[in-house]
Parts: structure tokens; C-alpha cells; sequence
């Protein structure tokens, strides 16, 4: 999987600098990198059929390079008044404070409800930053239809940067297949794909 872009809404304060801050986003790239589809593959291709492939099970390649690196997985925080919600992956830091990581599988609002939260937790000092992983323009017509993606969460850019009083590090990455052929099978949706990436393993391991 190609990593496409990464935006900075928030990067302020120590820890947006500091040596842990670098490593946790050397980690999600270093995660990214290892997404690929068919499963055994060297790089992400897509088949190309509108709305046909799904989303979920492409982010478990993803979610265990984390694992392997000491992140909690489908960890329920709360934040706040908020209720508890899974968070793909969290990662506790030397001063106790969490770092999470989403890679998004639900339409425009859940990204939005994505980002305030953890820009919530930023702002009460729970969460040190957050990073949100979304499909481009370009990969967003082959998988379930209305799945977030990153030109249309982009126009709200500039609400979240108008925060200036919130210290810590919040980004959207922007990620794309490598390639495109009929010959690979469609990417399963729901949960119909979990066993071909061995996520119940994964649970199990944790």
C-alpha cells in the first residue's frame, strides 16, 4: 500500500518533536507499507470494479505490524463523557498518556466523529495525538460505496487547525493501492475476509 500524503492539523507542543512522537509515526508508515493484497503479495493491488471491494479486512495487515510493535488493538477508551469505543490500535507512552491510530472503514461522519475525538482527548490531556488512515479519491470508487476518503474530509482541514491551544500531534494520512488488475480477487467485505489475514490469531495473541 502506497502511502499518499500525510496532513498535520495539529503538531504542537514536546511531544510532536520529540524522539517517541518520531517512532510511532515511523510505526504506522512502516504498517502501511505492509499492506498488501492477494494475501502473500509483494504490493496492494486492487481489482477494479466499483464498490466492489470491501474495507475492513484490508487494515489487518496493518493493525498487526502494530501489535508486533507493542500497540493494544481494538482498545475501548473513554474520553471524556464519551462513551467507549474500539480504537483500532493505542499505544501507551513513557509519561502514561495514549497515542491511537484508526483506519477508517465507515462513511464521511465517522471519520469526523474519528477525528473530535481524539481531538478531545488531546485537548483534556488523555491522548498525546492520533493519526486517522484514509483511502484516496482514486481507490475510494473500488470499495464500499460511501467509505470516508481523504478530499472529503480535507475541506474541514482548517476547523481542526484553528485549535491552537491543543498540544500533541493529529494527522490524516492518505493511502492508495500500488496497482490495478482484473486478475485479483475482490478484496471480501463485512467480516467475510478476516480468516484469509488471520485476525482471529491476532486477537488471540493479544
Amino acid at each position: 500500500m502506497r502511502l499518499m500524503r500525510t496532513e498535520h492539523l495539529i503538531r504542537s507542543g514536546a511531544f510532536a518533536t520529540s524522539a517517541e512522537g518520531l517512532e510511532i509515526v515511523e510505526e504506522i508508515r512502516a504498517g502501511i507499507a505492509e499492506v498488501v493484497w492477494p494475501v502473500g503479495a509483494r504490493e496492494f493491488t486492487i481489482n477494479p470494479i466499483k464498490n466492489g471491494n470491501g474495507v475492513t479486512p484490508i487494515k489487518h495487515d496493518f493493525v498487526r505490524h502494530l501489535a508486533s510493535k507493542g500497540w493494544r488493538t481494538e482498545m475501548r477508551i473513554r474520553i471524556g463523557d464519551l462513551a467507549p469505543g474500539p480504537l483500532d490500535a493505542v499505544k501507551t507512552l513513557s509519561d502514561g498518556r495514549m497515542f491511537a491510530v484508526e483506519w477508517e472503514t465507515g462513511n464521511i461522519s465517522s471519520t469526523h466523529r474519528a477525528i473530535n475525538k481524539m481531538a478531545l482527548g488531546m485537548l483534556r490531556n488523555e491522548l498525546c495525538g492520533g493519526i486517522i488512515v484514509l483511502p484516496t479519491r482514486a481507490m475510494y470508487p473500488y470499495l464500499t460505496d460511501r467509505v470516508g476518503n481523504y478530499e472529503e474530509i480535507a475541506p474541514y482541514f482548517e476547523v481542526w487547525r484553528s485549535w491552537p491551544h491543543v498540544q500533541g500531534l493529529l494527522a490524516v494520512i492518505a493511502v492508495q493501492h500500488d496497482a490495478e488488475s482484473d486478475d485479483v480477487p475482490l478484496i471480501p467485505k463485512g467480516t467475510d475476509g478476516m480468516h484469509h489475514f488471520g485476525a482471529s490469531r491476532i486477537r488471540a495473541q493479544l
